[in-house]
């Protein structure tokens, strides 16, 4: 099993859970866990998914959904698993 995080943040609007997960569908990545919340006006996404069995490069994936963000107006990253819980380790 192959983990990735990707985080969305941004305004809020219309359509991005719709958009990021039609997104991932589209490519055989799995939705293992999700959290979002609206503050005020402002979205926060963290998703964990299953990449294994994307036949998607993942340099491709982080640049297609980094251009998804960019379109609607958010910022949206993907890293993976070991690299997130390294990076974030007090």
């Amino acid at each position: 099993m192959t983990k990735t995080i990707i985080t969305v943040v941004g305004e809020d609007t219309v359509g991005i859970i719709a958009k990021v997960c039609t997104y991932l569908a589209d490519n055989d990545v799995n939705v293992e866990d999700i959290s979002q919340t609206i503050i005020q006006s402002y979205f926060n996404m963290m998703m964990i998914v299953d990449t294994s069995k994307s036949t998607k490069p993942f340099g491709e994936m982080v640049s297609d959904l980094k251009k998804i963000g960019d379109d609607i107006g958010l910022k949206i990253r993907c890293q993976h698993e070991d690299i997130f819980t390294r990076m974030h380790r007090i």
